[in-house]
């Protein structure tokens, strides 16, 4: 893991102060972006961090955000934003919150969090997911990206050779991806917060398929079910149905322990070949 640098870290460059009436500030990363606009899954932290702050003011003790939908209203750049949350429940077992990006006075963002508190003893009684076949670490191929992927700065991303011939024209008919990541921002291994941002961190399942790279996120949800126990992860991305111009697209995380540790979906648009 690279040594620490001033906003590199996530949890740092996600953090939010607290304004008075459920408002926050917040500074947007210009490291945590993809073509100059902030991350979803950073953008997912953003907002859970809100969430988890205005629900503490009012009395909740949960320590994580275990559920969020997020709507993407208005594209965000870097820089000053503001977050507005609305407690709607604090419980003993369960909090609901509604979050509210705003930047330039302009809605950006909307996102429905659930928190809860996860154990690090948990186990689980019941999984149909499959832990995905992936190369060995070492055998996998690294993405760097290019200096329009600024998330691959603290995000080291191993993709298994079966899913990436699209880097070299050599398009497939399986819309997926599989890989590892682990959180490089020189301060932190993956936890149940920056799980957030690994549920959008894959490329989209539909490169292989021969898409462009503009495939814009309208609504992403993340599912946090446990503390992940390792530095690195196990994930697999792929498209459900593209129709319309539209892409269903499915996300899922694995530790060490071969358990899912966080899953999501998300509507995105998208551009094929043919435009269809």
């Amino acid at each position: 893991m690279e040594q620490a640098e001033p906003g590199r870290a996530l949890r740092a460059a996600a953090s939010v102060e607290p304004l008075g009436g459920g408002r926050f500030s917040v500074n947007l990363s210009s490291l945590y972006t993809v073509v100059g606009h902030p991350h979803g899954g950073y953008l997912q932290c953003v907002m859970a961090s809100g969430a988890l702050a205005a629900a503490s003011e009012e009395g909740a003790t949960h320590l994580h955000a275990t559920a969020l939908t997020t709507n993407f209203v208005n594209a965000t750049d870097p820089g000053a934003a503001e977050l507005r949350v609305e407690v709607r429940r604090v419980g003993r077992g369960v909090s609901f919150t509604y979050v509210s990006l705003f930047q330039n006075d302009e809605l950006a963002a909307e996102s429905l969090v659930t928190l809860g508190t996860l154990r690090d003893d948990s186990k689980i009684r019941y999984q149909e997911a499959v832990m995905p076949v992936i190369d060995a670490l070492e055998k996998c191929r690294q993405s760097t990206g290019s200096e329009e992927f600024n998330i691959l700065r603290v995000l080291d991303l191993r993709l298994d050779p079966s899913c990436t011939g699209w880097w070299q024209g050599e398009l497939s008919t399986q819309g997926e991806v599989r890989g590892w990541l682990r959180l490089d921002d020189g301060e932190a291994s993956w936890d149940p917060w920056s799980l957030l941002f690994a549920s959008d961190a894959l490329p989209p399942a539909t490169l292989p398929l021969g898409s462009s790279g503009w495939v814009p996120t309208l609504q992403l949800t993340s599912h946090v079910h446990r503390v992940p126990t390792s530095e690195w992860l196990r994930a697999r991305q792929w498209a459900v149905v593209i129709a319309d111009g539209l892409l269903d697209q499915r996300c899922e995380l694995f530790d060490d322990t071969n358990q899912l540790v966080a899953s999501s979906s998300q509507l995105a648009m998208v551009r094929l070949p043919g435009g269809h």
